[in-house]
């Protein structure tokens, strides 16, 4: 069993005072760790050691910066197998999905160890004679990152690379559902001999360690990635210091089907979309809006599809789906069902908790559904699809943007002239084409509406982690 540490000012320490909380396998429900809830002191001190850390950190070149990113980028590929099982064991992924997030980390942290001599300042043209206008990019100084438990070893790398590489610091909270990957990875970043007080890890809950990394006046930018309203607490605690915040939050993405598409792809890609990682990925597809007049052969090379998905405990064989993250996921995806079957919605395959341990849950199809329903209102994070039927493709673009998220969306069409008009007007941050839902490292992952403020990923979400600094300089 795991016993989680705390990483500050380059030492793990362990919170012997603390009363311990259990960490569960979601496929067999057994404690595989024990961490704890964190306390407001323990996550200013790291706070404050982040702040001592950063002029220096600043003041290293960027260049030398990033070699820190490679050497744990390096690390992790070392311990790519054992890191992989935690994964498993942690979260419920498939193995193939633990080591793509491993690897893709690695190669995530080696992508922005890159920008160091790319990113770059400006000399603005100015009105006066012997004046230059030169604007700069300069840290933000102490950052904050506030993990989920869907994809917990990525989304270190995510806010932790662009933060390091362009001079800031940074205090990492992991979920409580998964810390122990983390903990993994401060093992490797230990061995790199990046200075002390750049990189801190603070185990605990959303409520003390989160709350405090929103909230401290030291914070310069806060970046979390969850739930529609952890991201609205911590806008709520990151006001009273009107510090910058980051917000990557819950989607409700729409896959619009037209008559022209392939079916054959459409279907899978709409699948693969939504039975990733369970269901539990927030650019997931979440509901299909399909032409009326390809509906039926649709949800019947659909259903045929979705009755195959098999699941298990992904430790023990190569199972499409794992388990759901935890009892009361399970329990609020199976009622998000039952009220859309009582609504008026046909159960066409799944819909049943199976028996025995494990949060398992099938692969669920719910026809003849409608845009006022909460299953296609609310997100559900199930491995559940919807389905309402359109007729015009206008109308399909209204349905699909009635909602109040805005994080992904995607169109199946062989008509560009419709594709193109979709990406003009679907409400989204991103819009897939006759692919899956899967964003790539050089791109910008940013929702808009109640999706979250901001984004990551290239060079745009590098410059979240920079501020501007002109100055006008009058020579004689």
């Amino acid at each position: 069993m795991y016993q989680i540490k705390d990483y500050v000012n380059g030492k793990f320490i362990e919170r012997n005072d603390l009363e311990s909380v259990d960490v569960l396998n979601p496929a067999t429900e057994e404690v595989i760790a024990q961490t704890y809830n964190g306390t407001k002191e323990y996550t200013e001190q790291a706070i404050q050691v982040a702040k001592d850390a950063q002029e220096l950190w600043a003041e290293t070149p960027a260049i030398e910066r990033a070699q820190y990113l490679k050497k744990i980028a390096n690390g992790i590929r070392e311990r790519g197998e054992e890191l992989t099982e935690i994964i498993i064991k942690e979260g419920g992924k498939t193995r193939d999905l633990a080591s793509t997030e491993v690897f893709f980390t690695a190669d995530y942290l080696d992508y922005m160890a890159e920008w160091a001599r790319r990113y770059e300042g400006e000399i603005i043209q100015s009105d006066r004679k012997n004046e230059h206008i030169l604007l700069y990019k300069k840290p933000l100084g102490v950052t904050s990152g506030i993990l989920p438990w869907n994809f917990p070893f990525f989304l270190i790398a995510r806010k932790m690379a662009p933060a390091l590489v362009t001079g800031n610091t940074i205090v990492v909270k992991p979920s409580e559902e998964t810390p122990i990957n983390a903990l993994i990875f401060t093992e490797i970043l230990d061995t790199v001999d990046l200075p002390k007080g750049v990189f801190n890890l603070v185990n605990g809950s959303g409520e003390i360690v989160g709350d405090e990394l929103a909230r401290n006046k030291n914070i310069e930018l806060v970046s979390i990635t969850g739930s529609e309203g952890a991201g609205k607490k911590v806008m709520e605690a990151a006001s009273s210091n009107v510090t910058k915040v980051n917000l990557e939050l819950g989607g409700k993405a729409p896959a619009i089907v037209l008559e022209d598409a392939d079916l054959d792809k459409a279907v899978q890609y709409i699948i693969d979309s939504r039975i990733i990682n369970t269901g539990q990925v927030c650019n997931c597809a979440e509901r299909a809006y399909v032409q009326n007049s390809i509906k039926d052969q649709f949800i019947e090379k659909l259903v045929d599809k979705m009755s195959n998905v098999n699941y298990g405990n992904t430790l023990e064989s190569n199972y499409d789906m794992g388990p759901l993250i935890n009892n009361k996921a399970q329990e609020n995806v199976h009622n998000h069902v039952l009220q859309a079957v009582k609504n008026g919605g046909k159960l066409e395959c799944g819909g049943e908790i199976p028996e025995g341990k494990g949060n398992f849950y099938p692969a669920t199809v719910i026809s003849n559904c409608s845009n006022n329903m909460d299953i296609i209102q609310e997100e559900v994070f199930g491995p559940v699809l919807p389905i309402v039927g359109f007729d015009t493709f206008d109308e399909a673009i209204d349905l699909a943007n009635d909602s109040r998220f805005g994080l992904t969306s995607s169109i199946y069409s062989n008509d560009m002239k419709k594709v193109f008009k979709a990406i003009d007007k679907l409400e989204f941050g991103e819009t897939y084409v006759n692919r899956e839902n899967f964003e790539a490292m050089q791109g910008f992952h940013a929702g808009v509406k109640n999706s979250g403020i901001g984004g990551a990923d290239g060079k745009h979400g590098l410059e979240e982690y920079l501020r501007t600094h002109i100055a006008y300089m009058n020579i004689e």
